[in-house]
């Protein structure tokens, strides 16, 4: 084997050695948001994020572990098995719609998602915190107190933060399916760029 082969060889075994060093998992721990409630699963913009992970040749895969209905108190009693199992090297948090659509305490909400941003640091995994916002009719206290909850992990913890992942549409009835609350295929490519923005420096 002539030197400017074994050159090759050895920068092509250097550069696979060097992806698989940097290679992780993203794992999305979220409700019917992200697990694509009403959607094919491909539709969902999990699947759409693990696309253009794919289509940018960045060495990760995508696991979506996101439950419909899911509370931030469910999510943080599942969320240790999970990060045993699946030993994400990134955790997208997408958990709270839940609780503010059943008007639970906010403060109990944020030492969950505290908790599960813990957890994740423990377990060697980067964090991104995906914020929520209420509707107009729960009042503007219960609002308020709600979406701060988030910028305030995301302060104390310095997370990078989608403040609202329906950003640009939240207003407007055709992303939504007749609930009124999911959106459509149509609106999940909007959404994955909204993230985007904020998940793509994490996978560097």
């Amino acid at each position: 084997m002539s030197i400017a082969a074994l050159l090759r060889y050895a920068l092509a075994g250097l550069l696979l050695a060097s992806a698989s060093a940097f290679a992780g998992t993203v794992l999305v721990w979220g409700d019917s948001l992200s697990a694509g409630y009403g959607l094919r699963p491909q539709q969902a913009w999990p699947s759409l994020l693990e696309k253009k992970i794919a289509d940018a040749r960045l060495p990760h895969t995508v696991i979506n572990a996101s439950i419909s209905g899911e509370t931030t108190a469910g999510g943080r009693s599942r969320l240790p098995v999970a990060l045993q199992t699946h030993r994400p090297s990134l955790v997208v948090i997408e958990l709270g719609a839940n609780d503010g659509l059943r008007g639970l305490p906010v403060a109990a909400m944020s030492t969950n998602l505290q908790a599960m941003i813990d957890a994740s640091r423990q377990a060697g995994a980067k964090v991104l915190l995906i914020g929520m916002r209420m509707p107009p009719n729960y009042g503007p206290d219960y609002t308020t107190r709600f979406e701060k909850a988030f910028q305030d992990l995301a302060r104390t913890n310095k997370l990078r933060l989608v403040p609202f992942m329906m950003e640009g549409f939240a207003d407007q009835r055709a992303y939504f399916q007749q609930d009124g609350i999911h959106p459509v295929a149509d609106a999940q490519p909007l959404i994955l760029d909204t993230i985007w923005r904020e998940l793509k420096p994490l996978l560097r």
